[in-house]
């Protein structure tokens, strides 16, 4: 407990799935937060249970594939609290599984849009006041399919890069006080692939690329997930900087 205390972290994707329970866990170890998310009436549910723990916590909804949502996020951030110690880049959407022949430009400039420029987006504004405290902590959420590549052709594109920026980025800042990390979940229950979503992906591909990792290893919960966020954002990782870690249960050995 306590790993949190006097910090202040923004959450991206806050009001569901692994963004919620991340909001969750980090309210318990004492940050304080900002929860980001589109739809501010679940957010402000998530708020609620959040404050409920003894931390302040406001709500901001905003639209991170927008360049100026994302500015808005960090000044509301920094008007409230007065600085940022932990972002986490959690916000995406899933991609449907569309190989190559069968994804159209539109789709792969909105996935490649929420998927990968919100993360440069969040990291951008956030960095110039990390930079400025010469401390921060950066958690970028990115997948098996930018670690393994085994989903559809823009959603691996924009998880692969999820994590050549955050190496990146952390090169830039090794040793200046501000780390950046990636958590790479596999299959985990969340809104984004319940039957009925998985209904709507592109079975073929899907089924070709269940064939490239073990599938009878059990799914991984949020708790996982948000567990492993939380190693990145607490000072235990001081020394790691510019890691990946894979949550699946080792489906992808």
């Amino acid at each position: 407990m306590n790993r949190l205390t006097g910090k202040v972290s923004v959450i991206t994707g806050a009001n569901s799935g692994i963004g919620k329970r991340t909001a969750e866990i980090f309210a318990e170890e004492g940050s304080d937060l900002v929860l980001v998310a589109r739809r501010l009436d679940k957010l402000q549910e998530v708020e609620a249970a959040c404050a409920a723990k003894g931390v302040k916590v406001i709500s901001v909804s905003a639209d991170v594939s927008k360049y100026e949502d994302c500015q808005r996020v960090i000044q509301q951030t920094i008007a409230t609290f007065g600085r940022i110690d932990v972002l986490v880049n959690n916000a995406g959407i899933a991609d449907k599984h569309r190989p190559i022949t069968r994804c159209d430009v539109d789709w792969w400039d909105h996935v490649i849009q929420v998927d990968q420029y919100s993360v440069f987006y969040m990291m951008k504004e956030a960095l110039v006041h990390m930079e400025a405290a010469h401390s921060g902590s950066i958690i970028n959420i990115s997948s098996i399919g930018g670690t393994s590549y085994n989903s559809g052709i823009s959603y691996s594109a924009a998880k692969t890069a999820v994590i050549s920026m955050s190496k990146n980025v952390a090169l830039q800042f090794a040793g200046q006080g501000i780390r950046v990390n990636v958590v790479a979940p596999g299959p985990t229950p969340t809104a984004l692939n319940t039957p009925e979503q998985i209904s709507t992906f592109d079975g073929e591909f899907a089924a070709q690329c269940a064939r490239h990792f073990d599938d009878t290893v059990p799914e991984v919960s949020v708790d996982d997930q948000a567990y492993a966020i939380l190693f990145f954002a607490c000072d235990e990782s001081r020394g790691c900087n510019g890691q990946v870690i894979v949550v699946d249960n080792g489906r992808t050995i």
